[in-house]
């Protein structure tokens, strides 16, 4: 099967921010919402926010450039991540980076597997199947 059969959607666009209150204050201006969101001792490092079918991944990065191109990668949903790994590696015409990690997980949601590839001009591109 194609890797084209197992892409369902944008999953979410990942925005780094060294502000992250200034981040959510300013997207839940427009109407987003937090969807899901990791904290540590009171500070949000993490959030997904969400309007419609719209979803930004927004986390703390320091050295987040600030400036017109500095989103960090682009998510696809995808309905099996394991099938699409393995056409991906088995392809031989990709850069999966950090390979030694193959499929990883997170507690996203419910859970979250993914894995991303290296773009032909630096970009990140993000497989991602929610459990």
């Amino acid at each position: 099967m194609a890797i084209a059969s197992y892409i369902t959607g944008i999953g979410h666009i990942g925005l780094p921010t060294r502000d992250m209150d200034a981040t959510l204050a300013f997207y839940k201006g427009l109407g987003f919402s937090v969807d899901w969101k990791i904290e540590k001792e009171g500070a949000v490092l993490l959030a997904f926010l969400k309007l419609g079918d719209c979803v930004f991944e927004t986390f703390v990065n320091p050295n987040a450039a600030g400036v017109s191109g500095a989103l960090d990668h682009l998510a696809l949903s995808v309905s099996d991540v394991g099938s699409v790994y393995r056409l991906i590696t088995e392809s031989g015409h990709y850069q999966v980076i950090e390979p030694e990690k193959g499929v990883q997980s997170l507690p996203f949601y419910n859970g979250v597997k993914f894995f991303t590839i290296l773009g032909p001009n630096g970009e990140k591109i993000e497989f991602n199947q929610k459990l």
